[in-house]
C-alpha cells in the first residue's frame, strides 16, 4: 500500500501504526501521530489499521538544549 508520511509517498506493508512507528525505529513514547488529520492516542496504535492512501504526521520529539 503507499502512504504520504510526513508528505512524502512511501510504500508500505505494515499493517498498524505500532508496527510502523516500529518499523521506523523511533521510541513510542517520543511520538505523536496525526492519521488523516486526526491525532491518534498512543494506546489505540496497536488496533490502528493503516490503509492504502493514508496520510500521516508523525512527530518526533528530541530532548535536549541548554537552559
Amino acid at each position: 500500500m503507499n502512504l504520504t508520511i510526513n508528505g512524502d509517498s512511501q510504500a508500505c506493508s505494515d499493517e498498524t501504526l505500532s508496527a510502523l512507528v516500529q518499523r521506523l525505529g523511533m521510541k513510542p513514547d517520543r511520538v505523536a501521530i496525526e492519521l488523516n488529520r486526526q491525532i491518534v492516542p498512543r494506546d489505540e496504535w496497536s488496533k490502528t489499521q493503516l490503509r492504502d492512501g493514508d496520510r500521516l504526521e508523525i512527530v518526533h520529539f528530541v530532548g535536549g538544549g541548554n537552559f
